[in-house]
């Protein structure tokens, strides 16, 4: 960001301008100050984009393999592969920038005397948000971090501090977003305000971080680590995330967009809680869309696993291993749930007016040394309705964090866990369902507590595909070991022949995962050696 609303200002990076100019005493409108806060936004990851080395995240997990060759950095995330000196979502040193800025904006704003006083508050209380959100992205990684409040340490100062534990963490990131929501625009905000902390993007964070700890992880599954988590499990954590998702849900302004593809692709969608707002353009097209479309260009770098197509059931609500499914091996893509179509695109899906070509020798998947599928599949999610295009159009993609469809399933799984299924947990259930467009969408409500958790996982797992949600809720289930010990990901080989196509199942990549160590990031080394107080994880 710089700020060049001013003659003062102009082309100067806002890291270099003096305190007495972003925060003026005569500056009644605020324009500096509000340059800086945008500044704090735009330090927020872009979770819309190929944005660990040149992939998704979500191919760090059982979800996708890169496309590109196998020492491309995410797969380090997926084999056991990350040290202390090599981490491609090392997120430490950009959290504490970002808080830092945050800190820094809440200890000196109050000497601009902006006109307003409502939106005065407001500003404080997107800058708290920010700094609780920076703190979680930092807590979900390494579990326990030093906690700075208000300080800002410079170089003179002592900044040997030790980690806090889980939990203080846990209640300080709580705190701050029940302070700012108190601060923040009511929802839903106007369009100018789009892209902003507002209330309920405060308890949408507060109601996942509270999730989160409340998961197998972290309550009393840390072998008794109070840095990593609770020493001894309560289930009432459950119930503290449940209430904070019904808040959000008894203030009825937001609703599931009833065109899946269209959450990804406009602004101000009826689903959206809080995103970080992209300019038009068409990356995701070009970093991973289908190779050899002359009008179009795709560098295909994401490849779907079979593990996440076999995730998606059939059209009639039934996973495909049930026997009256209606399932079809030598016709795959066939009555799958409508949101198959929407994540990926497989051989014989509309694309570009043509049918995609992902067998064996197709346009789609040539052979050779090019970058290519390594699955048989590409990523469809995220892009723009181009089944009958030729070429691809500009569309925003914004870095979609918190979106209602969470709030249900956030919901859903933390009453299913604290007492089991009832028919509020139901209801977020199969609206999710039946939004997705599954017939029926309803659901068998004499099944078990542990059914219904089967089920609620895996409603995650199809609904936020590529959202950055699967790479942690392994995690936080502590199955991330199973998932990725139990073999190797797979993906599809399709070989033309004289009587049709010939589908098997090949595996793509040995994924690995160390349970003793590989739960919480390790701190960075520089970090270690620099802060004698500073403990490292276990293992590493």
């Amino acid at each position: 960001m710089v700020l060049s609303s001013c003659r003062k200002y102009e082309a100067v990076p806002v890291e270099t301008v003096t305190q007495d100019y972003i925060f003026d005493t005569k500056d009644s409108n605020g324009i500096y100050a509000s340059q800086y806060l945008f500044s704090i936004y735009s330090s927020l990851p872009d979770i819309a984009g190929n944005r660990i080395g040149r992939d998704l995240l979500a191919a760090g997990s059982d979800d996708a393999v890169t496309s590109q060759s196998t020492a491309a950095p995410v797969t380090l995330l997926a084999t056991n592969g990350i040290t202390i000196f090599n981490n491609p979502d090392d997120a430490w040193s950009r959290s504490y920038n970002g808080i830092r800025m945050a800190t820094n904006f809440l200890n000196n704003f109050s000497v601009v005397p902006l006109k307003n006083a409502n939106e005065k508050r407001s500003w404080f209380g997107e800058a708290r948000a920010m700094r609780a959100f920076f703190y979680w992205e930092l807590v979900r990684r390494y579990g326990g971090v030093p906690l700075l409040g208000d300080s800002l340490k410079t170089l003179k100062d002592n900044i040997q501090i030790p980690r806090s534990s889980f939990g203080t963490c846990v209640n300080y990131i709580v705190s701050e977003c029940n302070q700012a929501i108190d601060s923040l625009r009511d929802d839903p905000v106007i369009d100018a305000n789009y892209g902003r902390f507002s209330k309920d993007g405060a308890r949408a964070l507060k109601a996942r971080v509270l999730l989160f700890a409340a998961s197998p992880l972290y309550n009393g599954g840390n072998t008794g680590d109070s840095l990593n988590g609770y020493t001894s499990y309560d289930a009432n954590r459950w119930k503290l995330a449940a209430d904070a998702a019904k808040e959000i849900i008894s203030q009825d302004v937001y609703h599931l967009e009833p065109n899946f593809i269209d959450i990804f692709i406009i602004q101000r969608s009826n689903e959206v809680i809080f995103a970080k707002t992209n300019t038009l353009g068409r990356p995701i097209e070009t970093n991973n869309g289908p190779i050899n479309f002359a009008t179009a260009p795709g560098a295909g770098n994401t490849s779907p696993t079979q593990e996440l197509v076999n995730a998606f059931g059939m059209s009639n609500g039934l996973e495909i291993n049930d026997p009256g499914s209606g399932y079809d091996s030598t016709n795959p893509y066939a009555n799958r749930d409508p949101r198959l179509s929407y994540t990926v695109l497989y051989n014989g899906a509309q694309w570009l007016s043509t049918a995609i070509q992902t067998f064996n020798g197709g346009i789609n998947r040539p052979g050779g040394s090019t970058v290519q599928t390594q699955t048989g599949y590409y990523l469809r999610k995220f892009m723009g309705d181009f089944k009958d295009q030729t070429s691809y159009q500009d569309h925003y993609h914004d870095a979609i964090y918190f979106r209602y469809a969470e709030v249900l399933l956030n919901y859903a799984e933390a009453m299913n866990e604290y007492s089991g299924p009832s028919e509020e947990i139901f209801t977020a259930v199969e609206s999710i369902r039946k939004r997705a467009g599954l017939n029926p969408y309803t659901l068998d409500h004499s099944i078990s507590k542990d059914s219904l958790r089967t089920i609620i996982h895996n409603e995650r797992r199809k609904e936020f595909a590529f959202e950055e949600q699967r790479y942690w809720d392994i995690r936080r289930w502590k199955i991330a070991g199973k998932v990725y010990n139990s073999g190797p990901l797979h993906g599809i080989s399709i070989t033309p022949t004289i009587n049709g196509l010939l589908y098997n199942v090949v595996p793509v990549l040995q994924s690995s995962f160390d349970e003793s160590k590989m739960y919480f990031y390790p701190i960075p080394n520089t970090e270690v050696v620099t802060n004698a107080k500073m403990r490292q994880n276990p293992g590493w």
